[in-house]
């Protein structure tokens, strides 16, 4: 990776030997290797048995999680927020493992459509539940540095499944819940 970083350098018309840039080439290497290691990230070992029996059926939200991924088409980033629901059905999960499979999804060249789905079917299959919510919200620089040059415009994506897909009254309970302090009805 290190000579085609070096390649890269050259044809953008740089001097990859100048000062500034001599150990460009690594730092680029370990970067894009943490920000694609999702790639490498088993879902079974990250949750780690930590499922649990619980007879609890009302709603858990983790929301304002950070997200930080990189858009397939540009490999620019794009970050922001994500809230995560789920309806157990006698099961629950470590909570610290919703953040945690967020970033194994996140960490991979990605659309933020096909990331918000990735959670919530990961979610659905490891749980079972009687339903999954996933909003996400994300400013992409792809959109803001380059192209059409919107600094702030937020895409926002969702993925409902189960009861958030089937029952207005779960999907508008969670989407209100997620609604900033001051801001819900």
């Amino acid at each position: 990776m290190k000579g085609l970083i070096e390649k890269l350098l050259m044809e953008l018309g740089e001097d990859p030997s100048r000062e500034g840039l001599k150990n460009t080439p690594e730092r680029v290497e370990k970067s894009l290797k943490f920000l694609t290691s999702g790639y490498w990230t088993n879902i079974d070992d990250l949750v780690n048995g930590a499922l649990y029996n619980e007879d609890y059926d009302e709603m858990v939200i983790i929301k304002d999680i950070d997200v930080f991924s990189m858009c397939e088409h540009h490999m620019l980033p794009f970050f922001g927020k994500c809230h995560v629901a789920y309806l157990p059905k006698g099961k629950i999960i470590g909570l610290s493992k919703v953040p945690r499979i967020v970033d194994a999804y996140s960490r991979r060249l990605q659309v933020q459509e096909r990331l918000t789905n990735e959670i919530a079917h990961c979610l659905q299959n490891i749980l079972q539940p009687n339903g999954v919510g996933v909003v996400m919200e994300a400013l992409h620089l792809c959109m803001c540095m380059r192209g059409v040059e919107k600094q702030s415009s937020y895409t926002t994506t969702s993925s409902m499944l189960g009861s958030f897909k089937k029952d207005p009254r779960t999907r508008s309970e969670f989407l209100n819940l997620i609604q900033p302090q001051g801001t819900r009805r």
